[in-house]
């Protein structure tokens, strides 16, 4: 009898929203592989192989570092129904003010360091807030004002990499390197470095904030019942503020550590053109914004990136269907958590939706 909770709390775990989006994903990205006349076990295991072995770990780890830190810049409001699509814009403003910072700073290579990552997530902080004054302020819409404003922070960056701060007789648009010592510390000879600790230390203060703070309460109660929590007395214009400026802030310092990592220097488009605030908005919407389920989903597309390389090499199977993968995780789970499923129940049929117990 003992065994009956244990086998209850499987069969809910099974048949959750993102654990059958996950199988869908992979069942359906199983199906055209086969389709294309290549092996969907070789495929697979090639992504695994690719992403977890000795080879790719360090590479896994490198990327888990940048889709981590936005999915919990992004998870943050989200968790109070808010969405931030400004990631771009705060990161990039965060990487070139580390830039600056550690181009010019007078002190010491290691304190120029800690600066450099200070003033990234000033940076990243200050201009989400801005998105959020537009809201209270202006009355634009939250979604609008964070994401139009990420384009004019890219340009600026843009220009200051490719003029004023480009280094001389590149071709690229980049910066000129950060002085020796302005970087932080790789992990042996990996390019896994310490911000990766950083960025669980952040997800640690979040999983903190939000399971044993009065303010992490209100946080979820802003988002499960926005008129609840504003009758409770909870001012909701004053949590979007600082909800987004924590928001920008662990986006500015995705970026700085971007620049304080190889190559050591700004360079145009590289931060953006992984993808990283999509990955992280994605796996912030597959865990639902929670820390932990944040923190293993942004794992789960760390995994699917690197190893789509590993798969495109070794089985000629596209990269791109990682990204296919990724998108039928989230049409299924929409679906899952949009659309009501029927039982029967004592009595008749009772309509009964994913999200409520069974």
């Amino acid at each position: 009898m003992a065994r009956i909770p244990d086998v209850r709390r499987a069969s809910t775990a099974l048949r959750s929203p993102v654990t059958f989006s996950l199988l869908a994903g992979v069942v359906i990205g199983a199906v055209f592989l086969v389709g294309t006349g290549a092996d969907p076990l070789a495929a697979y295991g090639a992504v695994l192989s690719g992403s977890l072995g000795a080879d790719g770990i360090g590479a896994t780890l490198t990327t888990l570092t940048s889709v981590l830190g936005m999915a919990l810049a992004l998870a943050v409001p989200l968790r109070a129904g808010l969405i931030n699509l400004g990631g771009d814009g705060q990161m990039v403003l965060g990487g070139i003010t580390a830039a600056v910072t550690g181009l010019y700073s007078p002190l010491p290579p290691s304190l120029t360091a800690v600066l450099a990552l200070l003033a990234g997530m000033a940076a990243g902080g200050a201009y989400a807030a801005l998105a959020a004054l537009c809201e209270n302020r202006l009355g634009v819409p939250l979604l609008v004002s964070s994401l139009l404003l990420s384009y004019p922070a890219i340009s600026l960056a843009s220009y200051l990499a490719r003029y004023p701060l480009k280094e001389p007789g590149s071709s690229l648009p980049q910066t000129r390197r950060l002085p020796e010592g302005v970087a932080l510390p790789a992990f042996g000879s990996s390019t896994v470095t310490v911000g990766l600790l950083v960025v669980a230390l952040a997800a640690g203060a979040y999983w903190f904030t939000d399971s044993r703070t009065a303010v992490g309460y209100e946080i979820r109660m802003t988002g499960l019942n926005p008129r609840f929590s504003a009758y409770a007395g909870v001012d909701r214009k004053g949590l979007t503020l600082r909800l987004m400026a924590t928001s920008g802030a662990l986006a500015g310092l995705v970026g700085a550590i971007g620049v304080l990592s190889f190559p050591y220097r700004f360079l145009d488009g590289s931060l953006t053109s992984p993808g990283y605030t999509w990955t992280g908005l994605t796996a912030a919407l597959l865990a639902s914004a929670t820390p932990l389920g944040t923190v293993l989903a942004s794992f789960f597309f760390a995994v699917l990136q690197v190893g789509g390389l590993a798969m495109e090499r070794t089985t000629e199977v596209p990269r791109e269907l990682t990204q296919v993968l990724q998108a039928i995780v989230i049409v299924f789970l929409a679906a899952r958590l949009r659309f009501p499923r029927r039982r029967r129940a004592a009595g008749g049929h009772q309509p009964v939706t994913q999200g409520e117990p069974a």
